[in-house]
């Protein structure tokens, strides 16, 4: 069977394109596949840079484009299409511009979710509404969306899927050596990463965290990644400069470590492998996946987290590890105490890797292809059996 991914792919730096070439690599180390039998039909913005003879482009914001494209996947010995969907990454409002490629496509389409909202308004409810219509599966990461899918449209709970965000297997480097590499040898390691934005919740997090250092005083907390484009785009580094200034009123600069670069997926998994605690203290509680707390848990890294919709479902068996946004001693109490109490975290740390021994890439990736098989020569949409 051939599996056409339309996605953001590398080089486009996004968590989408990230995800999509994890997958698809989970798969070829998992069953005997070559890259040729899973191409990409890769949307970029701007300049195309072509990675490969099975990675073929398709202009973000050529609403032509979209149509030639289908009419190839059309032509071509493609089985089945898996659509990676995330609202911004195709061009037109809300991403529409997908819809046309959609209702010309003649093979059966897998859709990823990779937002779903609870109580979605317009554009963004007509557009869900579209693909739903035009999918002939869909696959979530949460199974909150599930309902969240099958209350908003008519659509039947067999045609929604639920499978794990995919994780990396975890590092045999002890965590010492790979502090010492850091620069945080002996140090309690608090991380949070990812693109920097105010929907982080970091600078609710940093009086928190100021709590803990009068307690445990050779913590550290590491902020890795660069500011979100579009933040940067608005508004600079006014976000960052300003977690500086709080971190300097709070008397902590020096335990605040901020890593203001693009990691790559090597380095990542070194800084998820070194922390004590992982953090994501967001206050949007509606966010359905998120990739970063995906590979914490994988990884089995203590974790603390906001109770938002992924969150609660990742670790509906550990409520304790969820914190209340911006309750300041709250958040203080629960990672003061894990930071403390070592054996505590050693034993939750082994709780979570089990949990995330059913997230390696190559397991997700197996049983993807599997979902996909089933579809594989099927011409009804969800549209046409609910």
């Amino acid at each position: 069977m051939k599996l056409l991914f339309v996605s953001t792919f590398p080089p486009t730096k996004c968590g989408i394109a990230t995800y999509t070439s994890h997958l698809r690599e989970g798969m070829m180390r998992s069953l005997p596949l070559s890259p040729a039998e899973l191409p990409v039909l890769s949307v970029f913005p701007d300049a195309w840079t072509p990675s490969g003879p099975e990675i073929w482009p398709l202009p973000k914001h050529d609403p032509d484009a979209y149509l030639r494209a289908a009419d190839a996947v059309n032509a071509s010995d493609v089985d089945v299409v898996s659509l990676q969907h995330e609202f911004g990454i195709f061009g037109g409002e809300a991403g529409r511009m997908i819809i046309p490629f959609l209702e010309r496509l003649k093979k059966p389409v897998i859709t990823t979710l990779h937002t779903v909202f609870d109580r979605p308004t317009p554009p963004y409810s007509d557009v869900l509404g579209d693909i739903v219509r035009l999918s002939t599966r869909l696959v979530v990461m949460n199974r909150l969306g599930i309902e969240w899918i099958t209350r908003q449209y008519p659509v039947s709970p067999r045609a929604v899927r639920y499978l794990p965000h995919g994780a990396p297997a975890p590092l045999e480097a002890p965590a010492e050596a790979l502090k010492a590499k850091w620069g945080v040898a002996g140090r309690k390691v608090v991380l949070t990463f990812g693109l920097l934005s105010p929907g982080k919740g970091i600078d609710r997090f940093l009086p928190a965290f100021a709590r803990v250092v009068a307690d445990v005083p050779d913590a550290v907390y590491i902020i890795a990644g660069q500011t979100h484009p579009e933040v940067k785009k608005a508004e600079g580094e006014a976000y960052r400069e300003s977690l500086v200034a709080l971190a300097e009123r709070l008397g902590i600069a020096e335990r605040v470590l901020l890593i203001d670069r693009f990691l790559d997926e090597p380095e990542l998994v070194e800084l998820l492998s070194l922390a004590d605690v992982y953090v994501t203290p967001y206050p949007g509680l509606g966010q359905i996946t998120s990739g970063t707390l995906a590979y914490a848990v994988g990884l089995g890294r203590p974790t603390l987290s906001t109770p938002y919709a992924y969150a609660r479902d990742l670790l509906r068996d550990f409520p304790d590890l969820l914190v209340p946004y911006g309750d300041e001693v709250a958040w203080a109490e629960r990672l003061g105490r894990l930071l403390r109490d070592d054996a505590a975290r050693e034993a939750l740390a082994a709780r979570l890797k089990a949990v995330g021994a059913g997230m390696r890439w190559p397991r997700v990736g197996a049983r993807f292809y599997a979902l996909a098989s089933e579809i594989a020569g099927r011409k009804e949409r969800i549209a046409s059996h609910g």
